[in-house]
């Protein structure tokens, strides 16, 4: 029998995407497919959306969704069914789905996605007729207020139904003063230490993990990390209390847009056995970029500019990568220190070090083509895919020793090099002394060709699809349907 379930987030490829969250969850249904799973994606309905998806369906309107109209539409995304808030006082707005086009974040933000999940507890609670889901599966803190009202508020006469509630990243907690708690229309029980309430205020996050029938991470040694106050980001007790609830499932990624034999983005496409044309899309980043050709390697950034990916501590290190010969090309954007300090770095090192402020797709899988190794110093990573693009595109990853970057990452070592299982290089600690070490072991590692493409070759070897991942959502989903029946 197929299994129903309802996905809730606040972006998904290919119609919004800020990071990672809108790749997994765009992938998740087509992933799940195989297994009898029918996953039905539930979005915001900002302008961009909205725009892709045409003229929908109506399903149900609501006069006053937590104090503004709304409506329920229906659509599709890849094929698979979308579902689609419109709420035009909540979602139609300039800047991003978080933020004003300044960049601060919106004031109402706790309301506007509270919403989404008040839309999404009433759509797993049967206000649609003939819609009927086994589990809802929310994800992040912006869809994590859902779980609360299906176990706080939930439709009158409604089952109960399972949820998974999924940290893609335990920074971002959704964190609102107390004065909002009345305007999320739950019964006062809800505030309470195993509830709503947290540090004297409303945690979305929080309140979804004590909701959830489990929890997810989206790589095992991210589900261990954030047992650690360091990584747990105040929350690590909820981890701890909910034992063997919590489960690490790795991310994957689309092998049919990630697959350098396939891609027309691509300057040349090439397999890990024709490696020598990968040597066209190097030379079209560096004259894309305004690089000087040279026999060092070319390292790539494609990333957030911020803290938590290690970009201060890249930033710190530069003038050793170009005094070992390598050269920078940096897509990117973030913190206003870090966007101008590695502007500073380009005017320092002409040809040597450029920056490209912003994100583009395209030119993140042609730098993927075109990189020799692609930096990945986070302090923590939940899972990344940046490390996952890279192994398949034949582009080294050289990361830090955490979470997924962890799990999928086999260190050049002594003994992985003499095994032929390396894929790239792992460093502990991000500080400038550790990643200037792995950067001088990625140079040198580079100056033997032979050894450097049995590293491309690893990587490209590996199996990056959703399908083991897949799977492990199926079992999931369905142990804890079992549960309730």
């Amino acid at each position: 029998m197929t299994l129903r379930v309802l996905s809730v987030a606040s972006e998904a490829v290919p119609l919004i995407k800020t990071g990672g969250l809108a790749d997994v969850v765009g992938a998740l249904p087509g992933a799940l497919a195989p297994h009898d799973v029918e996953i039905t994606t539930l979005l915001p309905g900002y302008p961009a959306v909205m725009a892709a998806i045409g003229k929908p369906r109506t399903l149900h309107t609501w006069p006053a969704l937590l104090g503004e109209p709304a409506r329920l539409v229906a659509g599709k995304i890849d094929g698979q069914p979308l579902l689609v808030l419109d709420a035009p006082p909540y979602f139609t707005r300039g800047g991003g789905p978080y933020a004003d086009p300044s960049g601060r974040d919106w004031g109402d933000n706790w309301r506007r996605f509270a919403a989404l999940g008040r839309a999404a507890a009433d759509l797993a609670g049967g206000i649609v007729k003939g819609r009927r889901y086994d589990l809802v599966h929310a994800h992040d803190w912006q869809a994590a207020m859902t779980l609360a009202y299906l176990r706080f508020a939930p439709v009158a006469g409604s089952s109960p139904l399972p949820g998974v509630m999924t940290i893609h990243n335990m920074a971002f907690q959704g964190w609102s003063g107390a004065e909002t708690f009345a305007g999320l229309g739950l019964p006062r029980e809800a505030w309470s230490m195993h509830g709503v309430e947290y540090h004297g205020g409303v945690g979305a996050l929080k309140a979804g993990m004590e909701a959830a029938s489990a929890i997810t991470t989206v790589s095992p040694s991210y589900a261990a990390e954030i047992r650690d106050p360091q990584f747990g980001m105040g929350l690590e007790g909820i981890v701890v209390s909910r034992g063997e609830r919590v489960h690490g499932i790795l991310n994957g990624i689309d092998v049919r847009e990630w697959n350098p034999n396939g891609d027309l983005r691509l300057a040349a496409r090439f397999t890990a056995r024709r490696l020598d044309k990968r040597a066209a899309n190097t030379r079209a980043i560096e004259s894309e970029f305004g690089l000087d050709a040279a026999d060092g390697p070319l390292f790539v950034v494609v990333s957030r500019l911020t803290w938590q990916k290690g970009m201060d501590v890249l930033l710190q290190v530069l003038d050793h990568l170009v005094g070992l010969g390598g050269r920078l090309a940096l897509l990117g954007s973030g913190d206003a220190a870090l966007e101008a300090g590695f502007h500073a770095a380009a005017a320092r090192h002409p040809g040597r070090v450029a920056v490209r402020t912003g994100y583009d797709e395209a030119l993140a899988h042609r730098m993927q083509a075109g990189g020799d190794a692609i930096l990945i110093p986070s302090r923590f990573e939940p899972c990344g895919l940046t490390q996952l693009y890279g192994l398949a595109y034949g582009c080294v990853p050289v990361v830090a020793r955490t979470g997924g970057l962890a799990d999928t990452v086999i260190d050049a070592n002594v003994a992985a090099l003499q095994a032929g299982v390396a894929t790239g290089i792992q460093f502990d600690g991000v500080t400038p002394n550790a990643l200037t070490a792995a950067i001088s072991r990625t140079v040198a590692l580079f100056r033997q060709p032979e050894l450097w493409r049995q590293l491309q070759r690893n990587g490209m070897a590996g199996d990056f699809s959703w399908a083991r991942s897949g799977k492990a959502y199926a079992d999931l989903y369905a142990r804890l349907v079992e549960e309730v029946r």
